[in-house]
């Protein structure tokens, strides 16, 4: 695959009316205001019949795990396939050209929480939880991130699971939490404290569900931050929350693939998710520079007959050109099965997002002073690039990532 086929334009051209009719008149509200971004995301579930389609996998995907529960089989290798995963990354594209924080939060929403509820989970559970959170008739927040442990975070976690009568008691501070102020559904990790006194490094991770409203749980208002702001990201407090075995997800300790792995997995559809969030801010800061570059006038010419200014947009091509094929190879692998491994994810989220940075800062750059306030949107779109580069993993840790995976083989 090297360039989008005639259905999938008519897809994005689709998008593309709904985000120019129906986001952008609201993006001040959602950008500066504080509306919550839940509404619109809706709307866009109503208006492409999106939530029905969830809905029909959700049925598929509890059948199999309950014919596998049934069968005593590893419910974990069923594995539901879109039968287009470029419709999907289109809409993150073209969400992205617009707002960013609108795909983050869609996307922990039904992509983390709903999706280790819906892998994990009892057919019970998914059916308690799973099934609103696909439908997104219900806001999910995934926990793991405490201000102690950002990259770091299986290792350093300190949030306590202590097992009492029934159930579990609860404790300790999430950070950094998408959609935790208002989600009606947390997926949380914590350590497992039973009283052995083993390092609290090698304790078992445990995932639970929790939900609004319970005693002993605090989801702050949302955090002041620099950029994505149609996406609410807040502290979540923990103090003597008592959760019943029903909400630990598999209901068992040693439920396959839980906890640390249950974590890691989401790690690889962070990061390759992230090519296409960096392709969407990629393309509308390259398509604002050029509009720009060709009606902006100095010195009796327009700026893009400078070569100065051609490098820039020259550049930007570059990168559209280069993260594009890493979404297309993402297409093409989905379609055959294959899950990248983490290396591989941690490599394409590595270059899309630093692409993604440095055309924002370049587009700013064509624009002048006029980049610099917010009427001419590119520096919206640098500051919520910046965060692809921290969340899902620092650079850093991407690096780390990488070198392993090549040192190992």
């Amino acid at each position: 695959m090297f360039e989008w086929s005639d259905e999938h334009r008519a897809i994005r051209d689709a998008l593309r009316r709904f985000v120019d009719e129906q986001i952008r008149p609201r993006l001040d509200d959602l950008e500066h205001h504080g509306e919550p971004p839940y509404e619109v995301l809706r709307l866009l579930y109503r208006t492409f019949g999106i939530r029905e389609m969830a809905l029909e996998s959700f049925e598929r995907q509890l059948e199999r795990k309950i014919r596998a529960t049934e069968q005593s089989e590893p419910a974990g290798e069923q594995r539901e396939r879109a039968s287009d995963p470029a419709a999907s990354l289109l809409s993150t594209i073209e969400l992205c050209r617009v707002s960013p924080g609108l795909v983050t939060s869609l996307g922990v929403s039904v992509g983390l929480a709903a999706g280790t509820i819906n892998k994990l989970g009892t057919p019970v559970q998914m059916e308690r939880w799973g099934r609103d959170l696909v439908a997104l008739d219900t806001v999910g927040a995934w926990a793991l991130t405490e201000p102690d442990s950002g990259s770091d975070a299986l290792g350093g976690m300190r949030t306590s699971a202590t097992r009492v009568e029934g159930g579990y008691v609860l404790n300790g501070q999430k950070t950094w939490i998408t959609n935790g102020p208002y989600a009606d559904t947390l997926v949380l990790y914590a350590k497992l404290d039973d009283g052995t006194g083993l390092d609290v490094r090698s304790r078992p991770v445990l995932a639970f569900v929790l939900e609004r409203g319970m005693d002993g749980l605090d989801q702050r208002a949302p955090m002041r931050k620099m950029g994505q702001h149609a996406s609410p990201t807040g502290d979540v407090f923990l103090s003597d929350v008592f959760v019943s075995a029903d909400r630990l997800l598999g209901e068992s300790e040693s439920a396959r693939g839980g906890g640390r792995t249950s974590a890691k997995d989401n790690f690889v559809t962070e990061r390759a998710g992230v090519a296409a969030m960096s392709l969407g801010i990629i393309e509308e800061c390259l398509r604002l520079s050029v509009d720009y570059a060709r009606t902006r006038t100095l010195w009796g010419q327009p700026i893009g007959d400078y070569q100065l200014v051609q490098l820039k947009l020259a550049q930007m091509e570059v990168a559209r050109v280069n993260v594009a094929n890493l979404v297309f190879s993402h297409v093409e692998r989905s379609l055959a099965g294959a899950t990248p491994t983490l290396a591989e994810a941690s490599a394409m989220k590595l270059y899309a997002a630093q692409a993604a940075c440095q055309v924002a800062d370049d587009a700013i750059q064509v624009f002048g002073g006029n980049g610099y306030v917010t009427e001419y949107r590119v520096e919206q779109l640098s500051r919520d690039a910046r965060v692809l580069r921290i969340y899902a993993g620092t650079d850093e840790m991407q690096v780390v990532a990488i070198a392993k995976d090549l040192l190992a083989r």
